[in-house]
């Protein structure tokens, strides 16, 4: 199984003929994924590799039916529209991958999606990937890269940082260890499914044995991991890693969601949270695919 993404769910691109949109397109549609159309408003009629493109989502829902995902495309002032377009018209699940996106417009987003009862991933986000079934967003970067170097087993991986999600898949699997998904959560401070949440839905996936975790400093998204593992929510061996061991109080580091501010969201604080609860923390990144394979094989 996989969480969130697989082969059989039908998935519109928002913002298709744009820039990103042209060329993440490709990418989703050579890995495999079942992308059924896309939108851009005023170029309904015209194709983009093939796909039929549309003014609007209702539009597309009406000549092709429903869809079980709209990845977003376009420039960050625009996300909420299109993501409020694609809630409007009820599909269960937005990726809203571009950055710089206002974070009262995402406020929006998540009070209309909780009260539709409909999720998103986002915004900053790499996407989605279950390896040899479907991506959506832009893992792997292109599509051969995607289908060499990762592969199907038994480990989720749940990162806060996209260049890491990949990182961490690329050298798991380089020692042989396959994954089920691969998730991106996004780096800005408000996010739509966030750590505790991805590793709840893993929790129901029969497939996945164990789930690799990178977390940062700022905000409490790793605390909530560890309050999930110390409740017995989650039940499988947790691996993570903590970046920002070096920052202090009012340092920015890395993504804008990764702020230390009076005092919560250490490096300290969530370190000690998730080993309290029974994670195994490393204190090194590239310890992370070795501990894995100990974890997976019994002999720690």
């Amino acid at each position: 199984m996989s969480i969130l993404i697989d082969e059989e769910k039908r998935v519109l691109i928002q913002g298709v003929t744009g820039r990103e949109g042209l060329v993440r397109s490709k990418l989703m549609l050579d890995y495999g994924t079942q992308v059924i159309a896309g939108t851009s408003p005023g170029k309904s009629g015209e194709t983009v590799h093939n796909l039929p493109v549309y003014d609007t989502v209702q539009e597309a829902i009406e000549s092709e039916g429903d869809f079980d995902i709209s990845v977003i495309f376009v420039p960050g002032p625009y996300v909420r529209s299109a993501a409020l377009e694609a809630i409007h018209a009820g599909i269960p699940l937005c990726v809203l991958v571009p950055d710089r996106v206002p974070v009262h417009d995402v406020c929006y987003i998540s009070a209309l999606a909780k009260e539709r009862g409909m999720r998103f991933v986002g915004p900053n986000t790499l996407g989605v990937m279950s390896p040899g079934r479907a991506l959506v967003g832009m893992i792997g970067g292109r599509s051969e890269f995607a289908k060499e170097h990762f592969k199907r087993g038994p480990v989720g991986v749940v990162s806060r940082s996209g260049g890491i999600t990949t990182s961490i898949a690329y050298y798991l699997n380089k020692i042989g260890i396959g994954q089920t998904t691969i998730m991106h959560v996004g780096g800005d401070p408000i996010i739509g499914i966030n750590l505790a949440e991805a590793v709840r839905q893993f929790e129901d996936d029969d497939e996945t044995q164990a789930v690799v975790m990178f977390g940062e400093i700022g905000s409490t998204q790793e605390e909530q991991v560890a309050a999930l593992v110390a409740s017995g929510s989650f039940s499988k061996p947790l691996i993570a890693f903590i970046g920002g061991a070096a920052a202090r109080q009012g340092m920015r580091f890395s993504h804008a969601g990764a702020i230390i501010e009076g005092g919560r969201g250490t490096h300290e604080g969530k370190t000690k949270a998730l080993r309290r609860a029974g994670c195994v923390v490393a204190e090194n990144f590239s310890d992370l695919p070795h501990i894995t394979r100990e974890v997976l094989n019994g002999t720690r």
